[in-house]
Order: C-alpha cells, then sequence, then structure tokens
C-alpha cells in the first residue's frame, strides 16, 4: 500500500475524533477529514499509475498471486494493490574467464574439461542472451524473482553443455579443424535448455589458454613397413668357440706324468 494512503488514512481517523465541542477544534478536525480524503485519493492515483524504464518489463502479482499480462515500457494503470517486479529484457552476458579484466558482477571463472584424448583444457567463454518478455511472468513463477534465473539457469546449464561436448573431441582438434563444429555445437545444447527456461540465446564465445603443451599429446604408433628377412653372412655363421684355459690344463695333466712313471720303473 502507497504511503500516501497511509498518511490520508490517518489524517482523516483525526479529523473524525472530536471529543470536544470547541468551533476551533471541530474547524481543524474538518480540515483535517478534507486533507486526509485528498491525501488518500491522490495515493490510489499514484499506486495505480506505475511507469516502466526502457529495456525492463513489469510482472504484476496480486495478493501472492502471478499475474499472467506484462507491462510494457511507459505508462501503465494498474490495480492500486498490486506489486510490480521489473524484469531486464535487454541482450545480457555471462563471461567465464579467468582474466580479470573480463570479470564482472555476471562472471564465473574458467571451465577446466577433459578432452577425448586425457588432456586437461582451459575454456573462456562469454554467453550473450536475454529474457522473453512474454514469458517474464513464467520465470517469476518458476524460477523466482530478479535475476535469481543467472544462477539457477545460465550458470549450470552453460558450464555442463560445454563439459559434455569437449569429452567428444581430442584437445588438438578443438584448436584448429573442429573449432567451429565445437562452438555449433555447444551453441545448439543451451539454446534448447534456454528455451523452456523463457531465456533466448543470442550468440556465444569461446576461447582456451593455453595451449596444450606437445609433449602431453598422446604417441601414436608408428608404422613400420614389411622388411625381408635378412640373410646371415659368412662372418655371423656360428664360429666353434674356444676351449677355455680350466679344459687346456685337463688335457695337459696326462702328458706330463707320464715321464714320472717311466723314471719310478726303471729305477725300480
Amino acid at each position: 500500500m502507497s504511503l500516501l494512503i497511509i498518511i490520508g488514512i490517518t489524517l482523516l481517523v483525526l479529523g473524525m475524533t472530536n471529543p470536544t465541542n470547541n468551533i476551533a477544534v471541530k474547524r481543524m478536525a474538518g480540515i483535517l477529514r478534507i486533507a486526509g480524503i485528498l491525501v488518500v485519493i491522490l495515493g490510489i492515483f499514484s499506486s495505480a499509475i506505475r511507469m516502466v524504464e526502457p529495456g525492463k518489463v513489469g510482472v504484476k502479482s496480486l495478493f501472492g498471486k502471478v499475474q499472467p499480462a506484462t507491462l510494457s515500457s511507459g505508462l501503465n494503470i494498474i490495480n492500486p494493490l498490486a506489486k510490480v517486479e521489473l524484469f531486464d529484457i535487454t541482450t545480457q552476458s555471462y563471461t567465464m574467464s579467468g582474466s580479470e579484466q573480463e570479470r564482472s558482477q555476471q562472471s564465473d571463472g574458467p571451465i577446466r574439461v577433459l578432452s577425448a584424448d586425457g588432456l586437461e583444457v582451459t575454456i573462456d567463454m562469454t554467453v550473450l542472451y536475454h529474457v522473453n518478455p512474454r514469458q517474464a511472468p513464467a520465470i517469476r513463477r518458476e524460477i523466482g524473482p530478479g535475476d535469481t534465473y543467472i544462477d539457477k539457469i545460465v550458470r549450470p546449464t552453460a558450464r555442463t553443455r560445454i563439459r559434455d561436448n569437449a569429452v567428444m573431441y581430442n584437445a588438438i582438434d578443438l584448436y584448429s579443424k573442429k573449432r567451429d563444429e565445437f562452438q555449433a555445437n555447444i551453441f545448439e545444447s543451451i539454446r534448447s535448455d534456454f528455451e523452456p527456461a523463457a531465456l533466448f540465446l543470442k550468440t556465444c564465445w569461446y576461447a582456451m589458454f593455453p595451449c596444450p603443451n606437445p609433449s602431453r599429446w598422446p604417441l601414436k604408433p608408428r608404422s613400420t613397413p614389411n622388411r625381408k628377412p635378412r640373410k646371415c653372412s659368412s662372418s655371423c655363421r656360428k664360429r666353434p668357440r674356444k676351449p677355455s684355459a680350466s679344459a687346456l690344463r685337463q688335457e695337459a695333466s696326462p702328458t706330463t706324468s707320464a715321464p714320472s712313471r717311466r723314471h719310478s720303473t726303471t729305477g725300480s
């Protein structure tokens, strides 16, 4: 209820309570009653007329029930008892970046995901969107007041869809030949999730910093050509092994003991 209506009712009550028969007091009470009635009427008119700023839309709620009709920009005549909440329908941006210069009130940190080849990729992304003016009452009724849809819809949807699409590509493909395909898939997946929530996605951009280290890329098996078996030459054939020193001593031991036996026989 408007403050003017409360003030007018107070003046009207004071003017009607006149315990004395004093003419001056009665005259003052009459003035208070007239002033109270005028202030109440002025409060009703001021509450019935609401101005909506450009780029916003008004959502009415009466006794806790959200009205389906919206208020466009400009002057609007409404029920004095109705409450009006404004929703921003201009293009808004939500940035997920690791750079402090790109941070704002509607921003978040970068997204770290694993690619198909198991490498960690850091993705910076900006989403441009706006609220559907005709479905603003549905946002107030199903999601919440004000900018609640940012934390409930925009942030989780964007981060989840980036992760879901990044795992299907190798890290090097996200930088080169499949960059446009990856961005188009992200756009379509986020747009399909925004539409039931009365949000319209305009565009989205992404960038990855830094480039993955090539030394961490998975090694590809080298394809070796089929080679014919190599023929062994005469030099690589099996050569006879030389006898060891112990074998030479064993062979020489019988020859050294033979003269001693003959010498012992002649002496006898």
